[in-house]
């Protein structure tokens, strides 16, 4: 007797999860490799071949601002680049090639910017986005970040913002200092901001003032809301957590830098890079979370 044996049941595969996107249009446009630049309400992000090239947003200092105000770069070299390689797309080029910056310290500078306007580009909007295929940045290319890596850094920054102070009116809104009798200490950080607050200044407009990337200023204001000592001007002043007391400003002698999670542009000193000289980079980084 031949005895036939059935193959057993397979069980429908689960698919993995990769958590909320911001965006699924540029999941789309990573998919197919497209180039060309999204635009969205806050902002611009720039794709080569389904990988982001640059990101522009009104509400964050861009390159030449963290570069300059950094005194990485003088401003009229800075305008000479632009003006001597923008049409053909190759400032980033230029400056490295003509010895303006190094290859390392544009990537580090570059990447902050990005990540930085990425941030506010990506942010909850109601209003249509738009792919305009082929369009180039006059950049040129620098080091392309994924889309994955992008959206990933986006919600974690979504979320430390979130665990700080949940109300983000003080990330738009002008900002005044609390009425209070006496200001605790603050670190020497968070004291550059808060001598930018004077009832008119937003977040935003504090970021450019300092040339610090406007994600830091956010993270600070939130700080500093907790703490009791900022609100913005329509709102009352709220008293401060005491879970979270403010460290004293003699526990930070040098100027204080963010946490390790705050800088998305570290990342670039784990991965291979055409610049060997890391202890630059780092020079460079330190130089730019001091301003």
């Amino acid at each position: 007797m031949t005895v036939v044996s059935t193959p057993a049941p397979r069980l429908p595969l689960r698919r993995r999860s990769v958590g909320p996107g911001v965006s699924p249009m540029l999941r789309r446009l990573a998919a197919e490799r497209a180039t060309g630049v999204l635009l969205r309400e806050r902002g611009s992000l720039h794709l080569a071949d389904g990988q982001v090239t640059y990101a522009e947003s009104p509400e964050s200092p861009g390159l030449d601002v963290l570069l300059t105000t950094g005194g990485v770069l003088d401003t009229e070299v800075w305008r000479e680049a632009v003006a001597r390689a923008g049409a053909d797309q190759r400032v980033g080029r230029f400056l490295v090639d003509s010895g303006r910056v190094t290859e390392g310290a544009l990537e580090l500078c570059h990447a902050a910017a990005l990540f930085d306007a990425a941030y506010f580009v990506l942010g909850p909007s109601g209003a249509p986005a738009r792919f305009r295929y082929g369009a180039a940045h006059w950049l040129g290319p620098v080091r392309p970040v994924p889309v994955a890596a992008l959206e990933r850094e986006t919600l974690r920054r979504r979320e430390l913002l979130h665990r700080i102070w949940p109300d983000p009116a003080t990330d738009t809104a002008p900002l005044v200092r609390a009425d209070r009798a006496a200001e605790p200490p603050v670190p020497a950080r968070q004291q550059a901001v808060l001598d930018q607050v004077n009832g008119v200044r937003t977040a935003a407009d504090i970021s450019f003032a300092l040339g610090r990337p406007a994600f830091h200023t956010l993270v600070e204001l939130r700080r500093l809301a907790t703490a009791g000592i900022v609100t913005t001007a329509s709102q009352p002043p709220r008293p401060p957590r005491p879970s979270q007391p403010l460290r004293p400003p003699q526990a930070d002698p040098a100027p204080e830098q963010p946490p390790p999670a705050l800088e998305p542009a570290s990342a670039l000193l784990t991965q291979p890079s055409a610049d060997p000289d890391v202890a630059l980079l780092r020079r460079v980084r330190d130089a730019l979370e001091a301003l």
